[in-house]
């Protein structure tokens, strides 16, 4: 499992980190966080159903807005991928890094910056506006879904 940088993997860390933030260290938010950091590239109704285990009275709605919460005071990453109805979300902020996706399986992995800071790729024309960040989603085909396919192939 991949360690977020920068960011803490308990409790007390989390509840310090949120509180930091200006936001209450309440037992959802730091399931949330706690889930997240361990299962990246989640979206809210994953969350949710891991979450309400510990939480039974927990809502899908709660995790929607804890999720909308953590993103917008830059305690979690908000990812959009193509041909995805939801976002993703990852605990992961402190570089600027990218996604791989399968398009069979839907996996998702983390592809670091091959740059090292922000922005990774500048455009040709900036059109007056100071570029923060460049999100790039690479799309192709695991080993695992090839390999299924090709056993399919083989058997027709």
């Amino acid at each position: 499992m991949q360690q977020s940088p920068g960011h803490p993997s308990h409790d007390d860390d989390w509840a310090q980190t949120l509180r930091a933030k200006g936001l209450r260290a309440t037992a959802q938010r730091m399931a949330v966080l706690e889930f997240l950091h361990h299962h990246p590239h989640t979206d809210a109704e994953a969350i949710f159903q891991a979450v309400r285990c510990s939480l039974p009275t927990i809502s899908l709605q709660a995790v929607h807005l804890i999720v909308l919460d953590l993103s917008g005071k830059g305690l979690i990453r908000r990812i959009s991928l193509p041909d995805s109805a939801s976002a993703r979300y990852e605990t992961r902020i402190e570089d600027n890094h990218h996604h791989i996706q399968c398009i069979r399986c839907g996996r998702i992995e983390d592809v670091d910056c091959i740059v090292g800071h922000a922005p990774c790729l500048e455009p040709h024309d900036n059109h007056g506006m100071r570029i923060i960040e460049a999100s790039i989603v690479f799309r192709g085909v695991c080993q695992s879904c090839d390999a299924e396919f090709e056993e399919k192939d083989e058997h027709l």
